[in-house]
């Protein structure tokens, strides 16, 4: 039987492993992705170069969506499958890729992640107005500049007229990142801290904290840590990798097409900040509500299939 040469190393190890892939592939990718780009898109060097070099990468929107797309799948993709390769032998067993789950499934999370939305934007409301200690306030003021400039970045990315870019944004956006980070996040580092501690638990836990860690945006870190978490238990109950990640998706291809639209002028501006309004709780705590019911019943389909 095949086993990989990490099999039975320590969880230290282990997670050695995965930051040590995550670097290298990053790495080693990012450059070779950067000496391909003139050929790929067209780019002399020398403006390449400069762009780096002036911090305008921004002035590309072309150039960013290409590093983007790099770093998903250098930073996340590979070194998850080259880790899990190490660690089993059979990747996709490993990171638990081949069950087969019923389509209720992709129903029930979808609707979860549906009525979730309206409470997540209250979230985010609430933690962006957290505000730091007078002795912090150059903290504070530099993570708001970080915040400030993903968030423009992010503008950049989702103003877009043609529906082809808007379906791009959502394979670069939302499907990269979901599948990549799951499988770093809930395939590897969960099942790491599971034998670390001990306790599914904390380690849920612990990976959803350092999963909002990795964005390092600070005003919107507590819902992201709550959707690791919760991303962590539907990995947990459903038995397959695919679920935390069509929740993933479903999260992030919701807000890319919401945004797409709210460019176009088809919706109003308010309806992604939808939930976080006083007027709105009435309805967040309605959607509040059921969402926990169907994390509820999902919670005791799983307890009901292990008994």
């Amino acid at each position: 039987m095949q086993k990989g040469l990490f099999a039975g190393s320590s969880p230290f190890v282990q997670m050695i492993m995965v930051i040590f892939s995550m670097v290298t592939f990053f790495l080693l990718f990012m450059f070779v992705g950067i000496l391909l780009a003139p050929l790929i898109l067209g780019i002399p060097i020398s403006d390449l170069m400069s762009v780096f070099a002036n911090n305008q990468a921004g002035l590309n929107l072309n150039l960013m969506r290409y590093l983007q797309t790099l770093q998903s799948i250098s930073l996340f993709i590979l070194p998850a499958l080259f880790a899990a390769y190490l660690f089993s032998g059979k990747f996709a067993d490993y990171l638990a890729l081949k069950q087969t789950i019923s389509a209720k499934w992709f129903g029930a999370v979808f609707l979860v992640m549906l009525m979730a939305v309206p409470c997540i934007n209250l979230l985010v409301t609430l933690n962006e107005m957290i505000v730091f200690p007078e002795s912090m306030a150059g903290w504070e003021q530099m993570l708001k500049n970080f915040e400030e400039a993903a968030r423009q970045t992010t503008k950049l990315f989702l103003e877009v007229d043609h529906v082809g870019w808007m379906f791009f944004n959502i394979f670069m956006i939302a499907l990269l990142p979901a599948l990549g980070e799951e499988m770093i996040f809930r395939g590897l580092i969960q099942k790491i801290f599971v034998r670390w501690t001990g306790n599914v638990h904390v380690a849920i836990i612990i990976t959803g904290f350092l999963f909002s860690l990795m964005h390092m945006q600070f005003y919107g870190f507590f819902p992201r840590w709550l959707l690791g978490v919760m991303f962590g238990y539907l990995f947990v109950w459903s038995g397959t990798l695919w679920i935390p990640v069509f929740a993933h998706f479903v999260n992030n291809a919701m807000a890319v097409f919401i945004a797409w639209l709210v460019h176009r002028g088809s919706i109003p501006e308010e309806i992604e900040v939808f939930g976080s309004n006083r007027s709105d709780i009435p309805v967040t705590f309605v959607a509040t509500v059921v969402t926990v019911l169907l994390l509820w019943m999902i919670y005791r389909a799983w307890q009901k299939n292990k008994s």
